[in-house]
């Protein structure tokens, strides 16, 4: 990997889509930089001198100055090493690339929160219609990918862009959650185009690389579970 033009720390937590989405966007652009695992629970000073609004993860230093929110470090990434030799995570054509920002707004305001509450649900009751309501926002993400992709494999085209890694930081939460519930939310059946997406996006090595262990995220999933329905 070369060297990032300053030095670069990313704060994180191994559990985290939105630092998933960071250690991906890094990657495709060969930086070095050093990881410091956080603990959410007990939150450090450099995490909330560095991030004093949100006081969450992601948090990108480069060169002592920090960068907070994953879309926006996602960005910044693309902008500052723009000349790095790796295909641009939002396209070059003005139109093209306010279309990857606004599915990526997408993703976080709409798909995530649907997918939430499916994930947080604690009856089947509940949980069915969460899921009714999840299905259209994942018709309408199906719809964008064939628009977006043009035929080709990815959001971005040939290579992965914004959208991908934003979609695509949730694919294993997804997959647990799916797991444990026994739903199917990116039925193939249904939504062939996500599906057959989805399998690419997981295969490509920077991705497999970041991706956290599914067993220990089944793990830390039942545990957070188990909490919420005990505080109920």
């Amino acid at each position: 990997m070369m060297a990032a033009g300053g030095e670069l720390q990313l704060l994180g937590a191994w559990y985290s889509p939105y630092v998933f989405r960071v250690k991906v966007a890094l990657a495709l652009k060969g930086l070095s930089y050093e990881y410091v695992e956080l603990d959410l629970f007990n939150k450090s000073d450099l995490l909330l001198r560095s991030n004093p609004v949100h006081k969450s993860v992601p948090v990108l230093i480069h060169g002592g100055r920090p960068v907070c929110e994953s879309i926006v470090v996602l960005q910044y990434i693309d902008e500052t090493w723009a000349g790095s030799g790796a295909p641009l995570l939002t396209p070059a054509d003005a139109h093209d690339r306010a279309t990857a920002r606004f599915w990526a707004a997408y993703v976080d305001d709409k798909f995530f929160q649907s997918w939430k509450a499916i994930s947080w649900s604690t009856t089947e009751e509940k949980r069915t219609e969460a899921f009714k309501n999840a299905v259209p926002v994942v018709e309408r993400l199906e719809q964008a990918f064939r628009e977006c992709s043009k035929g080709k494999a990815f959001f971005g085209g040939d290579a992965i862009g914004l959208v991908d890694v934003a979609l695509g930081s949730l694919l294993m939460a997804i997959k647990v959650v799916d797991e444990v519930n026994g739903t199917n939310l990116l039925d193939e059946a249904k939504f062939p185009g996500l599906a057959a997406w989805a399998e690419r996006f997981l295969a490509v090595d920077v991705v497999k690389e970041a991706t956290p262990d599914a067993g220990k995220l089944m793990e830390e999933y039942k545990g957070s579970m188990a909490k919420w329905i005990a505080s109920r």
